[in-house]
């Protein structure tokens, strides 16, 4: 897939944040050290320094376009071009950690359940995450079925569902010996303002992987699709999600797990 766009994934900075402060209110033991895995374009890693001022921070992210922005913007921070995948087995360069943390990222990842003991190894206190969970709300379903007909089907190919777990799912996984586990889920209602916003929303995440096959099809061969794309699936989720006087309400659901261990893993 091509590279991310800090700038789209900014443009509703605010609500994408608010998980991740939940998130960071349950973890309960102060580190020393923090792993942010994902950090995108560096704005929550910013927000770990500010939580945790005398901890040493790094980010870690494998699109070139975010470390690039991260490095730029906030230039007090550390930040490092890598994948968690090698995190998980130690060979990302960066050690382990007090915290490892993540937010929004490893449903991007094939297998992630399979990665989430080896990615908790890697903290020493804890591991924390926040993932999606409105891969079968109407953005996504709309996604799949607009993304089914022709022309695009041809170009995008079956659009893959990234399933994300059930706090239940991920309780069982992470819950080992000398380990806690605190698994939930929360819904929140934002409310979208502009035009067409809940396409500008999942445009910028979900939905990158169409739009980078059209673009990429539009440039090769001269065609129109991604604005035809964009004007279907635009009218269709303006259909399941209709404008009010206030705005547009957007219902999105995150599912959150925090592993704690029993014992700091040097002993202490």
């Amino acid at each position: 897939m091509a590279d991310w766009s800090p700038t789209a994934y900014l443009r509703y900075t605010d609500e994408r944040s608010r998980p991740f402060g939940e998130l960071l209110a349950r973890v309960r033991r102060v580190p020393s050290t923090v792993v942010d895995l994902g950090c995108g374009p560096g704005h929550l890693t910013a927000v770990l320094r500010e939580r945790w001022p005398g901890a040493s921070v790094v980010g870690l992210d494998a699109s070139p376009a975010m470390i690039e922005r991260a490095r730029a913007t906030d230039p007090g921070g550390t930040y490092v071009l890598g994948d968690l995948r090698d995190h998980a087995d130690g060979r990302s360069g960066v050690d382990d950690a007090d915290l490892v943390v993540s937010n929004a990222t490893l449903q991007w990842v094939p297998g992630h359940l399979e990665l989430l003991p080896r990615l908790a190894d890697r903290a020493r206190r804890t591991f924390a995450f926040s993932v999606p969970g409105n891969h079968d709300a109407p953005s996504h379903v709309l996604l799949r079925e607009v993304a089914s007909r022709p022309p695009f089907a041809d170009v995008v190919g079956p659009v893959e569902r990234r399933a994300t777990a059930d706090p239940a799912e991920y309780l069982d996984v992470l819950a080992r010996s000398g380990w806690t586990v605190d698994a939930w889920e929360t819904t929140y209602v934002h409310v979208l303002d502009g035009e067409d916003p809940v396409l500008r929303w999942v445009s910028a995440t979900g939905a990158q992987p169409v739009l980078h096959a059209l673009d990429a099809h539009d440039r090769e061969h001269g065609t129109g699709l991604r604005a035809r794309f964009d004007a279907e699936y635009g009218a269709a989720l303006r259909e399941a999600y209709p404008r009010r006087a206030y705005g547009t309400p957007f219902a999105f659901r995150r599912v959150f797990a925090v592993a704690t261990r029993e014992t700091d893993a040097r002993g202490t």
